[in-house]
């Protein structure tokens, strides 16, 4: 066997987090697997082996925890992002129930509606802030409403959401200072999404009655509220900034979509392949795997990054090109891949195709003002950026 490669990158420091391509380049550059110095972690970084170590769950599993500290591993052991098997299987046909193409038909009327309105009112104000003005709105509106949630505490959810994923990465001085904020938001969970505060008819109060039924269990009921309030925000609004922002920068591929609104689904896919919203999770090897002649052993954690992925020359053409055209782009890893590929995906793509339909109806050109990358430990995207549309 060959001796795996030894990179000491800090994948989580400010400088990699604001332009991590070229350290994902040279990972999947130095090997289908690489171990990391500062993590004591493995890394797959290439799109083959991403996608081998998402669809191998008998060997890479989530049961443990697929965060990359042991703190939030441990606390967020057996909810339905952290469970395998049967336990993960019986949980999320419960919380996937309501976010199935065909339940949401019903909800895909109103959506679009919205997304008119919202869309009208801000071309009339020529400029507006992408990542707030028009990448919130919909999400923030909709999950709250549809989940159910009590009106005290519910403002902070975008706060608490951050927070979240901010403790999923590396035990960095960014992830320490937002586990108070986590537990503020484990708390609401506990405190608010139960019998009696919950909207009647809601995603949450479902959760009760699916625990009342004997389908999940009493305790986790209230818990699994956070599995609809953190991913179907931020993979929505940052994947919705990643793609004004593409569009702002990528004019003729803007045009096409305009002409040809039939494109807009692949356009999605193509945003979410090249600046995916969610980097990567990791996952505990109960078995020695391995990835051509390079060994990880049992009981080691491996990092699996999406988001590089996504650009891995192996798979794709000119991977860093924007290409609302590209073959096979159905194929990305943006929202992960397996059985525990993003529960919120297809709500996701309603809402964005809602606005990119709208937008196409309206505007010609995105002219980019002021804007701010989000730093944050998991997820991708803007906390500002400010456009002028004709």
């Amino acid at each position: 066997m060959t001796d795996v490669p030894v990179s000491d990158v800090d994948l989580y420091c400010d400088g990699v987090l604001s332009d991590p391509y070229p350290t994902y380049r040279a990972l999947r550059d130095a090997g289908p697997v690489v171990w990391l110095e500062r993590l004591q972690m493995f890394v797959v970084a290439r799109y083959k082996e991403v996608k081998e170590a998402l669809a191998t769950p008998s060997v890479f599993i989530s049961g443990n925890g697929v965060m990359m500290n042991q703190a939030m591993n441990d606390t967020l052991k057996g909810i339905v992002l952290c469970s395998d098997g049967a336990e993960h299987s019986a949980m999320r046909r419960v919380i996937m129930k309501p976010v199935t193409p065909g339940a949401l038909r019903a909800m895909q009327e109103n959506i679009y509606s919205q997304a008119e309105w919202l869309v009208d009112r801000l071309v009339s104000k020529e400029t507006f802030d992408a990542a707030t003005d028009l990448a919130q709105y919909l999400p923030v509106t909709i999950v709250s409403n549809l989940v159910g949630l009590p009106e005290e505490g519910r403002e902070k959810m975008l706060e608490w959401a951050a927070a979240n994923f901010n403790c999923f990465g590396a035990l960095n001085d960014r992830a320490v200072s937002s586990f108070d904020t986590l537990k503020e938001m484990v708390s609401y969970a506990l405190t608010q999404c139960v019998r009696g505060k919950l909207k009647p008819g809601s995603w949450a109060e479902m959760l009760h009655d699916a625990a009342d039924r004997g389908d999940i269990p009493q305790e986790k009921a209230s818990l699994m509220a956070l599995d609809y309030m953190g991913p179907s925000l931020d993979t929505t609004i940052f994947a919705t900034s990643n793609a004004i922002w593409l569009f702002a920068t990528n004019p003729d591929q803007w045009d096409l979509v305009r002409e040809n609104p039939s494109l807009i689904p692949s356009a999605i896919n193509e945003v979410l392949r090249l600046e995916s919203p969610i980097q990567g999770f990791s996952r505990f090897a109960v078995k020695e795997h391995n990835f051509d002649d390079l060994t990880v052993p049992a009981a080691s954690r491996v990092v699996v990054l999406y988001a590089s992925g996504n650009r891995d020359e192996r798979k794709w053409d000119a991977p860093e090109r924007f290409d609302v055209r590209r073959p096979g782009v159905g194929e990305h890893l943006g929202f992960g891949h397996g059985e525990h590929a993003c529960i919120g995906m297809n709500l996701a793509r309603m809402e964005i195709t809602s606005l990119l339909a709208a937008l196409a109806k309206r505007v010609t050109r995105f002219r980019l003002g002021e804007s701010k990358r989000t730093l944050n430990n998991t997820l991708r995207g803007f906390e500002r950026l400010e456009v002028t549309v004709n």
